[in-house]
């Protein structure tokens, strides 16, 4: 069994935190969900639901610099973070190409 059998198209497996623990998530490539990282890869295609929406935007305005100065000291701190930022930069180093340059004829 292929990985990319199970996995649908428009979404790239990453790390995230659950619950203190490292869990295997998706990050969104298209959509309206395009860059959010959800638990399943089904949720990239799902619709968005306005009311959850708009009490999150509603939340955010009113506890904005309390939500930074907690999630700033979380991933510094905390060692799952510091787990994740390892897991999630990739390994290869890119090469760079070697193009063949040719003089023009003028």
């Amino acid at each position: 069994m292929i990985i990319t059998d199970i996995i649908p198209e428009g979404a790239v497996q990453v790390f995230g935190r659950s619950k203190g623990k490292v869990v295997r998530k998706y990050r969104c490539t298209s959509g309206q969900k395009k860059g959010r990282i959800v638990a399943k890869p089904t949720t990239c295609s799902a619709p968005i639901r306005v009311s959850s929406r708009i009490a999150i935007k509603k939340a955010k305005a009113r506890r904005s610099p309390l939500i930074k100065i907690k999630s700033r000291y979380t991933k510094r701190m905390s060692p799952t973070s510091r787990r994740l930022t390892r897991l999630n930069t990739t390994r290869l180093k890119p090469t760079r190409r070697k193009t063949s340059k040719r003089k023009r004829m003028k």
